[in-house]
């Protein structure tokens, strides 16, 4: 029932809120790790440790470790405690605990106090133990292995700019489809700041086999990613992420819409001016529009766009949105590179900018109908696992404890 090799129960008792095993190993014989004459015994020491609780229920285990001595006297060895991998040595935590209590991080919604309260072990002590197990399973070989899709996003870990130089990270996320087409967003690693040097400098560290492994590359519309793409993932595609495109050419309607309001009422939006009572609807896209929602459109435009910039913006950020709806990737191709063409010499300035920057990411929009819709929305779910993970760490403001425990907690893959 103990559940280790090499290990015999003695005796088990209830003790205050706890289980208490008393174990010993089954070696009878040693031989001397010096001379090779066999050892005689030494007494022994009483070591205690917490294990996984059993049935909820905290559990401290006394192992009665034996002492062994050699009997030449010659031999220098003179005395040496045994070993087991239960319980390395002056651990106050097994082996079974730490892989319990990193496995607890990687599944559950828990934090490192309130599992050290299950073991009824000091926070600090539970923390180096985890610690030092999630950084082994961040550098286990093959974890990196049959990556061909690679996401990467910023995510502000510090809000505080207090005592603080990198209040961002930069997370990379492994995007790669199974054989059933279905997303298991993976995090790789978390490294401080947000710029495309801490991106490349990751990428150079990487081993060549993972980095020839890399067929698309997603990210968002920021420019250091995609330098650091070009420079480090060369034989990549890269695939600028639909959704920031898409929000784009609403944060344009939104700007035309109160441009338009500052010019026709002289003031800001209030809650019964027509085009205010309208700016939800102006993000909706057409085909997702009722009957009742379609005529307080047209009534609000009619009423508070004398000028029709508004409509014009909403039309181009309609059809902005019909090339990643259409049917097919050869049509959306096609409407994306109208949009690519037409936009830039759009009267309106809002619309003319916004031409002007998908024109330089002209590749990388066109990109996502080539690649079965590569996209960064895997990633995006992944920083919510990060952000989770920073509020339930709150007891340690370190980037290392974020990053341990997040790419533990990547483990888990976030379902897109």
């Amino acid at each position: 029932m103990f559940n280790s090799d090499g290990m015999h129960v003695l005796d088990v008792r209830r003790g205050h809120r706890k289980l208490v095993i008393t174990v010993e190993t089954d070696a009878e014989a040693s031989g001397c790790r010096g001379c090779g004459v066999v050892a005689t015994g030494h007494g022994r020491r009483r070591i205690t440790a917490a294990d996984a609780p059993c049935f909820g229920v905290p559990v401290l285990i006394i192992w009665l470790k034996r002492i062994w001595r050699c009997a030449e006297p010659d031999c220098p060895s003179g005395t040496w405690s045994e070993r087991h991998e239960l319980i390395a040595p002056r651990a106050m935590l097994t082996s079974r605990a730490i892989v319990w209590a990193t496995d607890a991080l990687a599944h559950d919604d828990t934090t490192v106090s309130a599992l050290a309260r299950h073991l009824r072990v000091d926070w600090h002590t539970l923390w180096r133990a985890v610690r030092a197990e999630a950084t082994r399973r961040m550098t286990r070989g093959g974890r990196l292995a049959g990556v061909k899709t690679l996401g990467v996003d910023e995510h502000i870990w510090r809000p505080s700019r207090q005592r603080c130089t990198d209040r961002a990270v930069t997370a990379m996320v492994d995007l790669t489809r199974d054989s059933d087409g279905r997303l298991h967003a993976r995090l790789l690693d978390v490294v401080p700041g947000r710029s495309g040097t801490a991106y490349a400098n990751w990428l150079t560290d990487q081993p060549a086999e993972f980095i020839a492994g890399i067929e698309h590359a997603a990210l968002d519309p920021f420019r250091g990613y995609a330098n650091a793409i070009r420079d480090e993932l060369p034989d990549a595609v890269a695939v600028l992420d639909a959704f920031h495109v898409v929000r784009l050419g609403a944060q344009v309607v939104d700007e035309v819409r109160r441009r338009c309001q500052q010019s026709t009422l002289g003031r800001r939006g209030h809650k019964d001016d027509p085009l205010y009572k309208i700016r939800g609807l102006l993000r909706h896209g057409r085909e997702n529009l009722t009957d009742k929602q379609r005529v307080r459109l047209n009534a609000g435009l009619e009423a508070g766009d004398p000028g029709w910039e508004v409509t014009v913006a909403w039309s181009c950020y309609q059809q902005l949105r019909a090339a990643y709806a259409a049917k097919n990737p050869a049509e959306g191709k096609k409407i994306a590179e109208q949009v690519i063409d037409s936009f830039p010499s759009c009267p309106i300035a809002e619309v003319a900018r916004l031409g002007r920057t998908l024109r330089s990411w002209r590749q990388q929009v066109l990109a996502y109908f080539a690649t079965s819709g590569v996209s960064n929305g895997g990633t995006e779910a992944v920083n919510l696992l990060i952000e989770k993970t920073r509020r339930l760490a709150r007891q340690s403001h370190a980037v290392v404890a974020t990053k341990a425990a997040s790419v533990c907690r990547g483990v888990c893959h976030a379902r897109v």
